[in-house]
Formats: structure tokens, sequence, C-alpha cells
């Protein structure tokens, strides 16, 4: 056996644990995905078969990766406990949350699209172009709310992904559950309101083309227009109904 094999050396395996851990915050490794075959990790790695398994190992101990026998090792749900936690409980129970949702998507969503129209490379603007064409052919099938919020929620992922700043991907990740509240309202309330869906669609069209026409200023600006105005129009709709609740009660002579 080759000599590089033999020994057990912990600082390699250190070595193997902080790449393949830099490809998961990175966002090249993703939750859920299986890791490459062993002989592949070490040719990209650059290290022997022995080191790659010790590392593993640390990694496994460590819950960044589980490992189920015959099919092998994925990436673990790194988020899972927050998500479930009892603040991101009573977050998703209060409807009044929304509203505090849109502010922090206003804020996360407008920085991640600068720095992605900054930062950006081709092959980010490719998997950016995809998610927005999905999106795109999503208004020509008959897709349920839920299904159409999730294409929409993956192409701002898209974008955030394409920041490169991997601390903002894991904190909109960790509250992809939240957020996708802020998305569903929006589908489920505005798109079969033919005005609200045209402008929600000109408004992914101006944060698509500044993205990915490297304008940082116009990508925040786009992002941020594009947030407030959904959450300016749910507050219009609530209002409306505010209204017609009263003008109703009044009718029937409640006051």
């Amino acid at each position: 056996m080759d000599r590089m094999e033999l020994p057990r050396n912990p600082q390699v395996a250190d070595v193997v644990c902080e790449r393949i851990e830099r490809l998961i915050v990175d966002g090249v490794l993703k939750t859920g995905q299986l890791l490459p075959s062993e002989r592949r990790l070490t040719e990209k790695l650059g290290v022997s078969r022995t080191a790659l398994r010790e590392g593993l190992k640390l990694l496994r101990a460590r819950g960044i990766i589980k490992t189920e026998q015959g099919k092998g090792s994925f990436v673990a749900d790194l988020s899972g406990e927050a998500s479930a936690s009892p603040l991101m409980h009573l977050f998703s129970s209060q409807p009044r949350t929304l509203y505090d949702l849109f502010e922090v998507r206003s804020l996360l969503e407008g920085e991640s699209a600068r720095l992605a129209a900054l930062r950006g490379t081709d092959a980010d603007f490719v998997l950016i172009t995809r998610s927005y064409h999905a999106l795109l052919d999503a208004h020509n099938r008959s897709l349920d709310a839920s299904a159409h919020a999730r294409l929409d929620h993956a192409f701002h992922l898209a974008i955030c992904e394409a920041s490169h700043n991997p601390v903002l991907v894991q904190t909109l990740r960790s509250l992809t559950d939240l957020l996708l509240n802020t998305v569903f309202a929006s589908v489920n309330n505005l798109y079969h309101r033919e005005p609200q869906k045209r402008q929600i669609d000109r408004q992914h069209a101006r944060l698509y083309n500044a993205v990915t026409g490297r304008l940082p200023e116009q990508a925040r600006k786009a992002a941020i227009a594009h947030i407030q105005s959904i959450s300016e129009s749910l507050k219009e709709i609530e209002n409306e109904e505010q209204r017609l609740v009263r003008a109703t009660m009044r009718l029937e002579g409640w006051s």
C-alpha cells in the first residue's frame, strides 16, 4: 500500500473537513445533496483515500454530513433545529409578522441583488436565467399558489447565491419557510389581479435585467422596490376588506 495512505494524520483530516465545509458554506454542496464518490473527492481535494475517510468521519461527528448504508454520504440539514425553534413557530403563527418579514426581505435581498450584480459569474447568471424562465413558464401552466411561490422564491434565492456571501445565503436559507409565507401571500392574493400581476412581472424583469446586466445600484433598488410594492399592495387589500366588513356591518344595523 502507498506510504501516504498508512498514517492517520489528523491535520490532513482537518484540511479535508475545512475544504468540504467551505463547499457547503459557498453553496456548491447543498442540503440533502449526495457527496461525490470517494475517488472523485480524492482527486478534487488532492488527498489520499485514508485522509478523506478520516475527514468524512469528523464531518459526521460534527453533524455536517450524514451517511446511509448503500446510498452514501449527504449534506445534513444544518438549519433544521433553528427553523423548528419556538421563536420560529411564534413568528410563523402571527399574521402581523408577515410585514416584518417583508422588511427583512427588503434589507437582505436588496444587498444580495447589489452583490450579485457585482460578483456574479457567467455560471451564476445561467442559473439565475434558468430560475427566471421557470418562473415565466409557470404563468402558462395551471400551478397552485404553493408551487408558484416556490418558483418565485427560487428565483430570488438564485440571485442571493450569486452574491457569493455565504453568511447572507445561509441566513436567507434558514428563513426559507418564513419567507415562503411572504411569497405565498403575494402569489395567492395578487396574481389573480391582472394589474398587480403585470406589475410584479415588470418588477421581476427589472431585477433580472439589472443583476445580469451587472448594474449593482439598479439591482439593489429594483429588489427593494419590488418587495416594498408587494407589501403595500397586500396592506391595501387588507384595508379594502376591512372597509367592506365595516360597510356590511353598518348595512346590517350593527352600528
